[in-house]
């Protein structure tokens, strides 16, 4: 979602929201992990579910945006660019 752009619903954007805020709280459970010295396995299970959390925050974001483009796309010129745009963040977000 670009700057100055409309986002998408404002069920969506809580729903983003509630995934960041839980995602904070996992990061501060980690800190709390390390700061009681904890052993490594328990604090690299909570890095994988954070960093999948995350993933699944770009995720949603990306298939927001994805519907987006695709809807643009069907209505107005400029297709091919919007098209390339699209593939160009896709390609930076799997990488």
């Amino acid at each position: 979602m670009k700057a100055g752009r409309e986002r998408g619903s404002s069920s969506s954007e809580k729903d983003i929201l509630n995934r960041l805020r839980r995602i904070e709280g996992q990061i501060k459970g980690l800190q709390r992990l390390i700061e009681e010295k904890k052993d490594c396995e328990a604090v690299l299970m909570q890095v994988a579910a954070a960093r999948s959390a995350i993933n699944k925050v770009g995720i949603v974001i990306f298939k927001e945006h994805f519907k987006d483009c695709i809807h643009k796309v069907c209505q107005e010129e400029g297709k091919e660019e919007m098209v390339d745009s699209l593939t160009c963040l896709m390609d930076r977000y799997v990488q």
